[in-house]
Protein backbone atom coordinates (compact mmCIF):
# COMPACT_ATOMS: atom_id res chain seq x y z
CA UNK A 1 0.00 0.00 0.00
CA UNK A 2 1.59 3.34 -1.34
CA UNK A 3 0.29 6.31 1.01
CA UNK A 4 1.23 9.79 0.05
CA UNK A 5 2.37 12.86 2.30
CA UNK A 6 -0.22 15.04 0.21
CA UNK A 7 -2.94 12.69 0.26
CA UNK A 8 -6.17 14.25 2.61
CA UNK A 9 -7.49 11.70 5.30
CA UNK A 10 -10.01 11.15 2.44
CA UNK A 11 -8.05 9.99 0.01
CA UNK A 12 -5.87 8.32 2.54
CA UNK A 13 -8.75 6.05 3.47
CA UNK A 14 -9.95 5.14 0.39
CA UNK A 15 -6.40 3.97 -0.57
CA UNK A 16 -6.26 1.98 2.39
CA UNK A 17 -9.50 0.48 2.07
CA UNK A 18 -8.61 -0.83 -0.92
CA UNK A 19 -5.73 -2.11 -0.05
CA UNK A 20 -7.46 -4.22 2.34
CA UNK A 21 -10.18 -5.08 0.33
CA UNK A 22 -7.11 -6.25 -1.92
CA UNK A 23 -4.83 -8.51 0.71
CA UNK A 24 -8.12 -10.21 1.93
CA UNK A 25 -8.61 -11.19 -1.47
CA UNK A 26 -5.21 -12.37 -2.17
CA UNK A 27 -6.01 -14.35 0.87
CA UNK A 28 -3.56 -12.68 2.79
CA UNK A 29 -3.62 -13.07 6.42
CA UNK A 30 -2.29 -10.01 8.50
CA UNK A 31 -4.51 -7.38 8.63
CA UNK A 32 -3.13 -4.54 7.43
CA UNK A 33 -3.19 -1.29 10.20
CA UNK A 34 -5.30 1.66 10.02
CA UNK A 35 -2.71 4.54 9.29
CA UNK A 36 -2.21 7.22 11.87
CA UNK A 37 -3.05 10.09 9.32
CA UNK A 38 -6.22 9.13 9.31
CA UNK A 39 -8.19 11.25 12.10
CA UNK A 40 -10.39 14.01 11.28
CA UNK A 41 -8.55 17.25 10.97
CA UNK A 42 -11.44 19.78 11.75
CA UNK A 43 -9.94 21.62 8.91
CA UNK A 44 -12.80 21.12 6.47
CA UNK A 45 -15.16 24.22 6.72
CA UNK A 46 -18.64 22.53 6.86
CA UNK A 47 -16.92 19.47 8.60
CA UNK A 48 -18.84 16.87 6.47
CA UNK A 49 -15.20 15.56 5.75
CA UNK A 50 -14.67 14.83 9.30
CA UNK A 51 -18.03 13.11 9.31
CA UNK A 52 -17.77 11.42 6.65
CA UNK A 53 -13.79 10.25 7.67
CA UNK A 54 -15.96 9.11 11.20
CA UNK A 55 -18.72 6.88 9.85
CA UNK A 56 -16.52 5.04 7.78
CA UNK A 57 -13.69 4.54 10.48
CA UNK A 58 -16.56 3.97 12.79
CA UNK A 59 -18.25 1.35 10.70
CA UNK A 60 -14.72 -0.39 9.60
CA UNK A 61 -14.02 -1.01 13.07
CA UNK A 62 -17.15 -2.62 14.40
CA UNK A 63 -17.16 -4.73 11.63
CA UNK A 64 -15.96 -8.66 12.77
CA UNK A 65 -12.92 -9.57 11.57
CA UNK A 66 -14.39 -14.06 11.40
CA UNK A 67 -15.31 -15.15 9.63
CA UNK A 68 -12.39 -13.77 7.15
CA UNK A 69 -14.88 -14.32 3.38
CA UNK A 70 -17.19 -12.27 5.50
CA UNK A 71 -15.08 -9.91 6.69
CA UNK A 72 -13.95 -9.13 3.07
CA UNK A 73 -17.54 -8.78 2.04
CA UNK A 74 -18.19 -5.84 4.60
CA UNK A 75 -15.13 -3.97 3.55
CA UNK A 76 -16.20 -4.36 -0.08
CA UNK A 77 -19.50 -2.94 0.94
CA UNK A 78 -17.95 -0.30 2.87
CA UNK A 79 -15.84 1.05 0.33
CA UNK A 80 -18.35 1.43 -2.26
CA UNK A 81 -20.70 2.82 0.20
CA UNK A 82 -17.88 5.29 1.48
CA UNK A 83 -16.86 6.44 -2.44
CA UNK A 84 -20.95 6.96 -3.49
CA UNK A 85 -20.97 9.23 -0.29
CA UNK A 86 -18.09 11.16 -1.20
CA UNK A 87 -19.74 12.47 -3.84
CA UNK A 88 -22.77 12.21 -6.58
CA UNK A 89 -20.34 11.55 -9.35
CA UNK A 90 -18.63 8.65 -7.65
CA UNK A 91 -22.13 7.27 -6.56
CA UNK A 92 -23.71 7.36 -10.24
CA UNK A 93 -20.96 5.51 -11.96
CA UNK A 94 -20.92 2.98 -9.68
CA UNK A 95 -25.06 2.76 -9.98
CA UNK A 96 -24.20 3.03 -13.66
CA UNK A 97 -21.41 0.70 -14.17
CA UNK A 98 -19.41 -1.03 -11.35
CA UNK A 99 -21.75 -4.69 -12.57
CA UNK A 100 -20.17 -4.58 -15.83
CA UNK A 101 -16.91 -5.05 -17.36
CA UNK A 102 -16.15 -1.68 -17.77
CA UNK A 103 -13.22 0.97 -17.54
CA UNK A 104 -14.06 4.11 -16.03
CA UNK A 105 -11.24 6.69 -15.63
CA UNK A 106 -10.55 10.30 -15.86
CA UNK A 107 -7.03 12.02 -15.93
CA UNK A 108 -5.57 15.58 -16.38
CA UNK A 109 -5.08 17.01 -19.92
CA UNK A 110 -1.61 18.12 -19.95
CA UNK A 111 -1.38 18.00 -23.94
CA UNK A 112 -2.89 20.59 -26.81
CA UNK A 113 -3.22 16.66 -28.64
CA UNK A 114 -5.23 15.07 -26.04
CA UNK A 115 -4.70 11.79 -27.05
CA UNK A 116 -1.49 11.60 -25.22
CA UNK A 117 -3.64 12.08 -22.15
CA UNK A 118 -6.30 9.40 -23.07
CA UNK A 119 -3.17 7.29 -23.19
CA UNK A 120 -1.65 7.88 -19.74
CA UNK A 121 -5.16 6.94 -18.52
CA UNK A 122 -5.19 4.20 -20.48
CA UNK A 123 -2.12 3.00 -18.86
CA UNK A 124 -2.89 4.02 -15.34
CA UNK A 125 -0.15 6.41 -15.56
CA UNK A 126 -2.48 9.59 -14.92
CA UNK A 127 -4.45 9.99 -11.45
CA UNK A 128 -8.02 11.25 -11.19
CA UNK A 129 -7.53 15.11 -10.59
CA UNK A 130 -10.20 15.25 -7.87
CA UNK A 131 -9.56 11.85 -6.42
CA UNK A 132 -13.43 10.33 -7.54
CA UNK A 133 -14.09 7.33 -8.28
CA UNK A 134 -12.06 4.95 -10.67
CA UNK A 135 -13.55 1.66 -12.25
CA UNK A 136 -11.05 -0.68 -13.26
CA UNK A 137 -11.76 -4.48 -13.40
CA UNK A 138 -8.02 -5.44 -14.36
CA UNK A 139 -6.42 -3.32 -11.38
CA UNK A 140 -4.68 -6.27 -9.91
CA UNK A 141 -4.88 -8.69 -13.10
CA UNK A 142 -1.44 -9.94 -13.15
CA UNK A 143 -1.60 -9.73 -17.07
CA UNK A 144 -0.53 -5.78 -16.55
CA UNK A 145 3.17 -6.75 -15.14
CA UNK A 146 3.41 -7.40 -18.60
CA UNK A 147 0.79 -5.80 -20.90
CA UNK A 148 0.48 -2.43 -18.56
CA UNK A 149 -2.40 -1.26 -20.91
CA UNK A 150 -4.37 -4.21 -20.41
CA UNK A 151 -6.87 -4.81 -21.78
CA UNK A 152 -6.28 -2.09 -24.04
CA UNK A 153 -3.72 -2.09 -26.98
CA UNK A 154 -4.48 1.02 -28.32
CA UNK A 155 -2.87 2.90 -30.86
CA UNK A 156 -0.44 5.77 -30.81
CA UNK A 157 -1.66 9.04 -30.37
CA UNK A 158 -1.14 10.40 -33.99
CA UNK A 159 -4.06 7.41 -35.05
CA UNK A 160 -6.48 8.61 -32.86
CA UNK A 161 -8.29 11.13 -35.83
CA UNK A 162 -8.54 7.72 -38.10
CA UNK A 163 -10.29 6.05 -35.57
CA UNK A 164 -12.35 8.16 -33.47
CA UNK A 165 -15.24 10.04 -34.41
CA UNK A 166 -17.45 12.87 -32.27
CA UNK A 167 -20.46 13.17 -30.95
CA UNK A 168 -22.70 15.68 -30.07
CA UNK A 169 -23.87 15.54 -26.10
CA UNK A 170 -27.25 13.44 -26.40
CA UNK A 171 -25.52 10.64 -28.31
CA UNK A 172 -22.83 10.88 -26.13
CA UNK A 173 -25.31 10.23 -22.79
CA UNK A 174 -26.69 7.53 -24.65
CA UNK A 175 -23.56 5.89 -25.72
CA UNK A 176 -22.91 6.00 -22.14
CA UNK A 177 -26.41 4.59 -21.02
CA UNK A 178 -25.65 1.34 -23.42
CA UNK A 179 -22.75 0.51 -21.39
CA UNK A 180 -25.44 -0.81 -19.00
CA UNK A 181 -26.25 -3.74 -21.37
CA UNK A 182 -24.76 -6.73 -21.78
CA UNK A 183 -22.65 -7.40 -25.60
CA UNK A 184 -24.75 -10.88 -25.92
CA UNK A 185 -28.08 -11.28 -24.73
CA UNK A 186 -28.95 -8.26 -23.01
CA UNK A 187 -32.81 -9.09 -21.95
CA UNK A 188 -33.33 -5.88 -20.86
CA UNK A 189 -32.25 -3.06 -23.50
CA UNK A 190 -32.00 0.95 -22.03
CA UNK A 191 -34.56 1.71 -24.47
CA UNK A 192 -37.18 -0.69 -22.66
CA UNK A 193 -36.26 -0.30 -19.32
CA UNK A 194 -38.63 0.98 -16.51
CA UNK A 195 -35.48 2.81 -15.30
CA UNK A 196 -34.72 4.25 -18.07
CA UNK A 197 -34.69 7.87 -17.81
CA UNK A 198 -32.63 7.15 -14.33
CA UNK A 199 -30.07 5.37 -16.18
CA UNK A 200 -29.85 8.47 -18.46
CA UNK A 201 -29.86 10.90 -15.66
CA UNK A 202 -26.70 8.95 -14.26
CA UNK A 203 -25.19 9.10 -17.51
CA UNK A 204 -25.71 12.83 -17.67
CA UNK A 205 -24.20 13.09 -14.35
CA UNK A 206 -20.92 11.52 -15.29
CA UNK A 207 -21.05 13.41 -18.25
CA UNK A 208 -21.63 16.99 -16.43
CA UNK A 209 -18.50 16.25 -14.59
CA UNK A 210 -16.29 17.74 -18.04
CA UNK A 211 -18.97 21.18 -18.13
CA UNK A 212 -20.73 22.69 -21.46
CA UNK A 213 -18.00 22.96 -23.36
CA UNK A 214 -16.81 19.11 -23.56
CA UNK A 215 -16.05 17.47 -26.62
CA UNK A 216 -17.04 13.53 -27.28
CA UNK A 217 -15.36 11.39 -29.20
CA UNK A 218 -16.50 7.62 -29.81
CA UNK A 219 -15.05 4.78 -31.44
CA UNK A 220 -17.96 3.53 -32.92
CA UNK A 221 -18.24 3.53 -36.82
CA UNK A 222 -22.17 3.92 -36.23
CA UNK A 223 -20.72 7.51 -35.94
CA UNK A 224 -18.64 7.98 -38.84
CA UNK A 225 -21.41 9.27 -41.08
CA UNK A 226 -22.67 12.17 -38.15
CA UNK A 227 -22.50 12.53 -34.36
CA UNK A 228 -25.93 11.70 -33.78
CA UNK A 229 -26.06 7.98 -34.11
CA UNK A 230 -28.99 5.93 -32.42
CA UNK A 231 -27.42 4.07 -29.81
CA UNK A 232 -30.66 3.40 -27.46
CA UNK A 233 -32.20 2.03 -30.68
CA UNK A 234 -29.16 -0.13 -31.66
CA UNK A 235 -28.02 -1.00 -28.05
CA UNK A 236 -24.29 -2.26 -27.30
CA UNK A 237 -24.51 -5.28 -29.20
CA UNK A 238 -25.57 -3.28 -32.29
CA UNK A 239 -22.55 -1.18 -31.89
CA UNK A 240 -19.28 -2.09 -34.47
CA UNK A 241 -16.02 -0.39 -33.64
CA UNK A 242 -12.92 0.45 -34.06
CA UNK A 243 -11.26 -2.04 -31.58
CA UNK A 244 -8.94 -0.28 -28.43
CA UNK A 245 -7.93 -3.86 -27.07
CA UNK A 246 -5.79 -6.29 -26.91
CA UNK A 247 -6.30 -9.28 -29.76
CA UNK A 248 -4.15 -11.78 -27.32
CA UNK A 249 -5.61 -14.58 -25.85
CA UNK A 250 -4.77 -14.55 -22.22
CA UNK A 251 -5.93 -16.02 -19.01
CA UNK A 252 -8.49 -17.55 -20.58
CA UNK A 253 -10.42 -14.74 -22.20
CA UNK A 254 -10.60 -12.94 -25.82
CA UNK A 255 -11.65 -9.82 -25.68
CA UNK A 256 -13.69 -9.44 -29.17
CA UNK A 257 -16.15 -6.13 -28.62
CA UNK A 258 -15.74 -2.40 -27.38
CA UNK A 259 -17.59 0.61 -27.22
CA UNK A 260 -15.53 3.57 -26.18
CA UNK A 261 -16.50 7.75 -25.30
CA UNK A 262 -13.96 9.97 -24.31
CA UNK A 263 -14.73 12.90 -22.79
CA UNK A 264 -12.49 16.11 -23.57
CA UNK A 265 -12.50 19.87 -21.97
CA UNK A 266 -9.31 22.08 -21.00
CA UNK A 267 -8.57 20.59 -18.13
CA UNK A 268 -9.70 17.00 -17.93
CA UNK A 269 -10.03 13.72 -20.36
CA UNK A 270 -12.65 11.04 -19.25
CA UNK A 271 -12.65 7.54 -20.81
CA UNK A 272 -15.48 5.17 -20.43
CA UNK A 273 -15.26 1.65 -22.10
CA UNK A 274 -17.16 -0.85 -22.40
CA UNK A 275 -15.67 -4.86 -22.95
CA UNK A 276 -17.09 -7.64 -24.51
CA UNK A 277 -14.86 -10.85 -23.16
CA UNK A 278 -16.02 -14.42 -23.88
Amino acid sequence: MILHADQSPLDLLDTYLEALSDALGDGTDALLPIPEPLVPTGEDADGKDDELLSWALGRLRTIPRQPKDDFRLEVGSLLAEFRSRRSPWNAAALRLLDDHYTFVATGPRRHEDWAHDVLAVMHRSAPDPRGWIRLDWDRTNTVRHTMPAYPFDPPVASHFPDILHRLDEEAAVAALAVMTEEWQAEPAPVRSRPDRDAVLADARTLLGRYGPTACYWTNAMAAASGPAPDFLTSGLSGSRSHSFLTGEYLNGLDLLDDLGLIAVNENEVGVFWSIGAY
